[in-house]
């Protein structure tokens, strides 16, 4: 179950920070390039700044689908293998857990 969070978190972080890090990248670099104009004063500098938030948000939308599917799954199946060890470890009422020999 860790192998599994740990696989999309490694994914996930490098396609957020690494988006980041870019973003940031190209803008000290090549500022022209982000002071185009698109629309009047919307620039592709501040289109690229505003979809940081799409990829935030796809991150966390891939982040829940993954888990719902691959890891949620492998949760409950350890849920119940503890429910059923621990059913087997009950003690029956009456005895109070002392071994009667």
């Amino acid at each position: 179950m860790r192998r599994a969070q740990r696989r999309f978190g490694v994914r996930a972080t490098l396609l957020s920070v690494g988006g980041f890090l870019l973003y940031v990248l190209v803008s000290h670099t090549v500022p022209g390039l982000m002071n185009q104009r698109l629309l009047g004063h919307f620039t592709l500098g501040l289109a690229l700044g505003l979809g940081q938030f799409a990829v935030m948000g796809v991150t966390a939308w891939c982040y829940v689908r993954y888990m719902r599917t691959r890891v949620d799954p492998l949760a409950r199946g350890l849920s119940s293998r503890l429910d059923q060890h621990e059913a087997r470890q009950t003690v029956p009422p009456g005895s109070r857990g002392y071994r009667t020999w």
